[in-house]
């Protein structure tokens, strides 16, 4: 072979490396906002629809046991570039914290062997970017409509609806490489964080279903005073006019925040159809119970259409990966960066260290490894990614990353992962939910609070 690929003048040198880095996987990260595996299909919802996340399943695998270290936005995402728990990437919480991108980041390997990186939407973790080739991110936590996007070229505004533009742009840029190399692309969604905006074509997809009660929406919280106290409730803490629309008229409509920046459009789409809504409200003139119960349904829809966008949206990146022919050895991971209370305990938010928030969705399609339509009961944490992802593309672990790969599980679902996994929640004060850490094994889960309640 070698004496064959000298008479045609082919250089070894060239060739290996050429032959290398095309069996490196390229990886694709997408990672949402507060979206709860509860209303995802590949999970058994039977409230959320979303084909597209579901087609990653059905060609990889469901981890039905994934955690995150830290429930809150730019935690959760410095965990997954670092490979570490908050304490020690120094990230723990979204009030005091300052990302310091020039520790080691899992990107940063992969570059030296050649990758391209890039990270596209939110991230938020400050605007000083290291370890991407290219970065065009929201402005911290973004806008839904006409967002402002930071890239080495500066601040620009971009007119239209968040999903569909950072789409646009990974595919972009996607576009503009030569994928004959391997690359590494995070695509970081807006949706579904609070306030739920869905896009106007979204408007009426869930009006007519039906959300059951959860069971434990009624929660007197009698033996847990640390969750007694909190401020999260769909009740009490959800607000009528900047959660759910639910304005006296046009003039307070359009002093709120989230509409200040549309467009006349976008605007009349929104008064068009939340209007109607309001006024039956105000007809019914419902109380206690049943305005409770009203504002889960109102929460439910809007977080739900929310969802409809990222979803569409994702199936367009699959869908650019299938036709250049990039399907085969290409890394899709989709995650969540943590888990959503649903009106479980009466809550929406997370931050708490119960099922519903700790417990992330996590679904990997990778056709070179793993067999399609696998579910794994394996428990991981969200530290445990960035070790995967490089195991997986022949970088050695490097010191200091606290993660643990799972490709052991990838080839054998059955396999268990990590026996306890850990948690600690530094944020002191939003929602009114103490500090606190824990340590979950098997169904159980000792938690402590920082704070005496």
């Amino acid at each position: 072979m070698i004496k064959k690929l000298l008479l045609l003048g082919v250089p070894l040198g060239s060739f290996m490396i050429s032959h290398g880095q095309q069996a490196k996987p390229n990886v694709v990260i997408i990672i949402s906002d507060d979206h709860s595996y509860q209303t995802i299909g590949a999970y058994g919802s039977k409230v959320g629809r979303t084909p597209n996340i579901d087609r990653i399943a059905k060609e990889g695998v469901v981890f039905h046991n994934a955690y995150v270290n830290n429930s809150i936005c730019g935690p959760s995402r410095a965990t997954l570039l670092t490979g570490k728990y908050s304490h020690k990437n120094g990230f723990k919480d979204n009030e005091t914290s300052h990302f310091d991108f020039s520790q080691n980041l899992f990107v940063k390997d992969l570059q030296k062997v050649g990758y391209k990186t890039a990270w596209i939407g939110k991230i938020h973790l400050g605007h000083q970017l290291q370890g991407f080739n290219y970065y065009d991110i929201l402005n911290d936590q973004g806008h839904y409509f006409n967002p402002d996007f930071i890239s080495n070229k500066g601040t620009e505004r971009v007119e239209g609806y968040v999903s569909d533009i950072v789409t646009d742009k990974a595919i972009n840029w996607l576009d503009s490489i030569d994928t004959s190399n391997p690359f590494c692309l995070v695509i970081g969604h807006k949706a579904t964080h609070r306030t739920w905006m869905p896009d106007p074509k979204d408007f009426g997809a869930y009006d007519h279903d039906q959300f059951p009660l959860p069971e434990t929406f009624y929660d007197d919280y009698s033996s847990r005073k640390a969750a007694a106290v909190q401020e999260m409730s769909i009740d009490k803490d959800m607000r009528m006019g900047y959660d759910l629309k639910m304005f006296e008229s046009w003039e307070k409509m359009m002093a709120d925040g989230n509409f200040k920046r549309m467009n006349q459009e976008q605007k009349q789409q929104y008064a068009a159809y939340y209007k109607p809504i309001y006024d039956k409200l105000q007809a019914d003139k419902l109380t206690g119970k049943a305005l409770a119960e009203w504002k889960f349904r109102r929460y439910m829809i809007d977080y739900l259409n929310t969802a409809q966008s990222m979803d569409r949206n994702i199936g367009r990146v699959l869908d650019y990966l299938k036709a250049h022919n990039l399907e085969e050895n290409t890394i899709v991971i989709y995650l969540s960066d943590q888990g959503f209370y649903m009106g479980e305990h009466g809550w929406f938010d997370k931050r708490f260290m119960y099922q519903e928030s700790f417990r992330a969705p996590l679904i990997m399609k990778y056709p070179a490894l793993i067999q399609q339509g696998v579910h794994t009961q394996a428990s991981m944490v969200n530290a445990d990614i960035a070790p995967t992802l490089l195991e997986l593309s022949g970088v050695k672990k490097p010191a200091g990353m606290q993660g643990v790969s799972f490709v052991p599980v990838l080839k054998s679902p059955q396999k268990e992962h990590r026996k306890r996994v850990f948690y600690h929640y530094f944020e002191n004060g939003e929602h009114a939910v103490s500090p606190h850490f824990g340590v979950k094994e098997g169904r159980y889960k000792l938690i402590r609070f920082s704070k005496r309640v």
